[in-house]
């Protein structure tokens, strides 16, 4: 076996888990400890660290910029366009009911990674409503590194299964240096506000009560007690007539106290907590 660039021994792993769980919620089952070695070797050499201990000790001290770097490696950012379709054909329902009420529509897209998901909430709702929808998507992630390219919305053609006539109606296409490649049209982006939230943060800076929220194939890397907390902080900022969009296998009974399940990976606030929010509400 090839020796190890750096020693990484088990107490640095608990480290490792401890930290990103504090962070970010984040998870780490015994079989990351792979994942993690090659993820973090990689800020080791950016830092100048002589080791994991070295990296732990001194470049994540208080006060330094590395905890980005160190959360940024260690999130998952697996998306793609209109993923789960059958959210989409149900966001286009809502919408259409929503638009009658006459009031702005306030969507969250949670963990929008390189930002795949909200564009595909941004053009449901352009073909749902057509242009100049009052609508406002708000997209976060922890990660700054994905933000920055959800911001450019510039994408390799190759990797796109959209239809033609998506392609041709949302995206510019490359030419020259640029071939090969796409970029997201402005009346897509002007729908989607993007800005760095961490789930775990007692304050959420979002426009609320939100209609909907996309939060699909996150709860999978926090722990039971951990999706209690993030699950009851969305039941607070949720309309009460709003649903949870969740990963195909994210299942929340343990948190029946604030969702039940209205369809196919898709919550709905249970009547107790509805109740409460339209108190809130009335309140403000």
């Amino acid at each position: 076996m090839r020796p190890r660039e750096f020693c990484f021994t088990e107490r640095d792993f608990e480290q490792v888990r401890t930290l990103i769980h504090e962070l970010a919620g984040i998870s780490l089952s015994e079989n990351k400890r792979e994942l993690v070695y090659s993820r973090l070797t990689r800020r080791l050499r950016a830092t100048g660290a002589k080791s994991f201990e070295d990296y732990l000790r001194n470049h994540l001290k208080e006060g330094t910029s590395e905890w980005e770097g160190f959360i940024n490696a260690l999130t998952t950012n697996l998306t793609s366009f209109f993923r789960e379709s059958h959210h989409f054909e149900l966001l286009a329902q809502q919408l259409r009911r929503l638009v009658a009420r006459g009031s702005p529509i306030r969507l969250w897209c949670s963990a929008c990674s390189t930002g795949e998901e909200p564009y595909s909430m941004a053009m449901t709702v352009l073909e749902t409503l057509g242009p100049n929808p009052p609508v406002l998507i708000q997209a976060t992630d922890i990660d700054t590194q994905v933000l920055a390219l959800a911001e450019e919305g510039t994408y390799a053609a190759e990797n796109l299964t959209l239809s033609e006539a998506r392609l041709h109606r949302f995206f510019h296409k490359g030419v020259g240096k640029h071939s090969g490649s796409v970029r997201i049209r402005p009346e897509v982006r002007r729908l989607v506000t993007f800005f760095q939230l961490n789930l775990l943060d007692t304050h959420w800076p979002l426009h609320f009560p939100l209609d909907a929220i996309f939060c699909r194939n996150v709860m999978i890397y926090f722990d039971k007690d951990t999706q209690y907390k993030v699950l009851g902080a969305m039941a607070r900022h949720l309309d009460p007539e709003g649903l949870l969009y969740a990963g195909h296998s994210e299942i929340f009974y343990h948190a029946r106290d604030f969702f039940h399940l209205r369809g196919k990976t898709v919550y709905q606030l249970s009547p107790r907590t509805a109740s409460g929010v339209v108190n809130q509400v009335e309140q403000r």
